[in-house]
């Protein structure tokens, strides 16, 4: 597709759908400026990419999710048959509303994912986490290369977020398979619209069960949860829940991964995590600044005309939020940003799972899965060690996720 906009202001930075150069794509749109022209599968829109200024931009209620301020959209330029449209317009849920639609919808949300509820099912993600090392051990069994991801990092969030709503565990597989196909640059536009329409029928009975058999799950909790207003309709629900499926377990996967990956990279860091001189928390952290689990957010349009760094995000734009080049940004964490360092001497303040009234409700839930199975990876496995070296390591065809292709490594070096 290519839109009639697309030459306006400047050049724009090609993001790659085969994301081939991720860290020199991200150096690339950080250079452009603090909003620069970026370019998604021949559609233009803007990219955020420093902290101050998207800290500031998440809170503007000049910027809004609904697809019909977008200029592109009400003229037809942009149609469904652009292979993002489904990370745009995916249906009616808290991901997609703003203001007080927003806060009723995120409202129930939370009432179903409560602090108690997530400590609640510590012992189980523990127990998941013990149940994937054993099957990592197999598979690795006489110096053998197993794959963490698909053994243990892809697995544990799916089975987290499954159990959490209520899903038998035979659905896990199908589900893995669904949004991976959803996510991938590689699947035609026509089959990903397919899929949508499966998961679609697939949450809708999920819910109509549970309307008729509540139990105690985070999909009963939903349909439950009506204190403060109006409760949510049964496609309020099934956006809901699509869509924090799709953030929860890709978000986790990828931090896991990330997090491993550093470590590896920074044999000295390690050991002062396993000496117990770092703690746990500071290397999810610095993980989470540093190699983002999400690469951009899209995405936002303006109403009216929103100056930012010296440009303007004209009424009608797109615009949208490059956490991966936020994270990085030298203004906030200073002239080594682009380095992993967990003794850095300042906090590390990053924004990796939002700010304001749209952060991630689920952000709670991957940092307690994160900090259950990175330590207890490393404490089953010490000498854990990449098969290959890391510069062969590759990422999905996935624009707006960091998701590795696979990870392979060797269990006792």
């Amino acid at each position: 597709m290519t839109c009639p906009h697309a030459a306006a202001a400047g050049t724009p930075v090609v993001v790659d759908p085969m994301v081939r150069d991720l860290d020199g794509e991200t150096a690339r749109i950080r250079a452009a400026g603090p909003l620069a022209r970026v370019e998604l599968l021949g559609v233009p829109a803007w990219a955020v990419t420093r902290h101050a200024d998207a800290r500031r931009l998440l809170v503007d209620p000049r910027l809004v999710k609904d697809l019909n301020a977008w200029d592109l959209w009400t003229s037809g330029a942009v149609t469904h048959a652009w292979p993002l449209i489904g990370m745009v317009d995916a249906g009616r849920s808290m991901f997609t509303v703003d203001g007080e639609e927003h806060r009723r919808l995120r409202t129930k949300t939370s009432q179903a994912l409560t602090p108690r509820r997530l400590e609640a099912i510590r012992p189980d993600i523990e127990k998941f986490t013990a149940e994937l090392l054993d099957a990592l051990e197999e598979g690795g069994r006489d110096g053998a290369v197993v794959d963490l991801k698909a053994v243990f990092a892809q697995p544990l969030p799916m089975r987290v977020v499954g159990m959490l709503m209520g899903v038998d565990p035979e659905a896990n597989t199908m589900l893995t398979r669904q949004y991976k196909k959803f996510f991938s640059m590689l699947t035609p536009q026509e089959e990903r619209l397919a899929l949508l329409a499966e998961l679609d029928v697939f949450y809708t009975d999920l819910v109509r069960a549970k309307t008729a058999l509540p139990t105690d799950d985070l999909t009963s909790g939903l349909i439950l949860a009506d204190e403060g207003g109006e409760p949510l309709t049964e496609e309020e629900v099934v956006g809901n829940l699509k869509a924090m499926v799709a953030a929860g377990h890709e978000t986790t996967i990828g931090l896991v991964l990330n997090a491993v990956r550093a470590l590896l990279s920074h044999p000295d860091q390690l050991r002062k995590v396993l000496a117990g001189e770092v703690s746990w928390e500071t290397v999810i952290e610095e993980t989470l600044r540093f190699d983002t689990p999400t690469t951009h957010l899209l995405m936002r349009f303006a109403t009216e005309d929103v100056e930012v760094g010296g440009g303007v995000i004209a009424k009608g734009e797109g615009v949208v939020i490059s956490y991966r080049a936020i994270g990085r940004d030298p203004e906030q964490h200073g002239p080594d940003a682009d380095a992993f360092d967990i003794t850095r001497p300042t906090p590390i303040r990053h924004m990796t799972f939002g700010h304001g009234p749209h952060i991630c409700p689920g952000a709670a839930l991957s940092r307690i899965e994160a900090g259950i199975a990175l330590p207890a990876l490393f404490a089953r496995f010490p000498d854990l060690a990449l098969a290959v070296p890391d510069a062969e390591l590759r990422n999905l065809p996935v624009m707006t996720q960091n998701d590795l292709e696979s990870f392979p490594v060797r269990l006792h070096g």
